[in-house]
């Protein structure tokens, strides 16, 4: 029997009596979608699961995105992608780039990210603790301690989120070696427009959807003005009260979902000690955003249309 049992904190729960080597029923189905609005983020442990099962899982939320990058993705399972330090043969086995700071996946488009699925093969461990934590934000929470004349200020205003900005973060920042986006990138790429204030989907409640990975500029206010309200909302929605951390361990299943929260994958590892995870990343249909959206994906056991 599926039994779900919160972390205590701010955001998190492990769920225990499923296998997710086999589909999910219906039931099991509608509890974990319940939960995972309710707790962002669900652990599912001591899970031994192949590719196919992660991606016959993670399809039961949504439509997931096909990363572009052959070398990235799994050679069976092209849905599954590859996040790793680990090299065969002097060439990488997927996606080594970590540690990009704050954001919630997906924002820079016009169709966001619902949930992602994270599963984990290799974990770097250092004198028996593992390494390479996620840090997960809560944006129910960030928005609910919002001071009321904030709420009533930015209430219907917009935020640009643009790829470019976390593209240059990881140039400039984080030591990493890929070029400059060039002007047909960044056009493939378009900077796009989302209510800084969004409903969840799931639980109806108001959210804070405005990240310090993407966004640029709030709209309705000069840049000057701009740059200081984004600077007191990134400090705001990362304090303390409102992180979870999360210590993997092999065989972890995690899903969280975007809309409620932010994630920041720590880069604490060296190449020597090494990560593996497989990522399926689910993206939002517009149903999901459609009054009924939750009765009608449990009805069906599926969110998918």
């Amino acid at each position: 029997m599926l039994t779900i049992t919160p972390t205590g904190k701010i955001l998190g729960a492990t769920v225990t009596g499923v296998d997710l080597s086999r589909p999910l029923s219906d039931a099991d189905f509608a509890q974990t979608l319940q939960a995972l609005g309710q707790y962002g983020v669900l652990r599912f442990s001591g899970q031994h699961i192949d590719a196919a099962a992660l991606r016959d899982f993670s399809l039961r939320f949504g439509p997931i995105q096909v990363g572009v990058s052959e070398g990235f993705r799994h050679p069976q399972v092209r849905e599954v992608g590859i996040l790793s330090n680990v090299t065969e043969n002097g060439k990488p086995v997927g996606l080594a780039d970590a540690g990009q700071d704050w954001h919630t996946d997906m924002s820079y488009r016009e169709t966001v990210g619902f949930v992602n699925t994270l599963y984990a093969v290799k974990v770097p461990m250092r004198n028996g603790k593992a390494v390479g934590d996620t840090l997960f934000a809560n944006m129910h929470a960030a928005y609910d301690g919002l001071a009321p004349e904030w709420k009533q200020r930015l209430a219907g205003m917009t935020a640009t989120h643009d790829f470019n900005k976390f593209w240059e973060n990881m140039r400039q920042n984080h030591a990493s070696k890929r070029p400059p986006l060039t002007p047909e990138q960044r056009a493939q790429r378009p900077a796009v427009v989302h209510p800084i204030f969004m409903t969840h989907p799931i639980t109806g409640r108001t959210v804070l959807y405005c990240n310090p990975g993407y966004a640029i500029r709030i709209n309705e206010m000069s840049e000057a003005e701009s740059d200081k309200v984004l600077d007191m909302l990134f400090q705001h929605q990362l304090q303390d009260k409102y992180i979870y951390r999360h210590s993997w361990q092999v065989n972890d299943l995690l899903i969280w979902e975007h809309i409620g929260t932010l994630h920041n994958a720590l880069p604490d590892y060296g190449p020597g000690e090494q990560r593996m995870m497989l990522r399926c990343q689910v993206m939002t249909t517009p149903q999901v955003f459609e009054p009924g959206f939750v009765d009608r994906a449990m009805a069906r056991g599926s969110a998918l249309q």
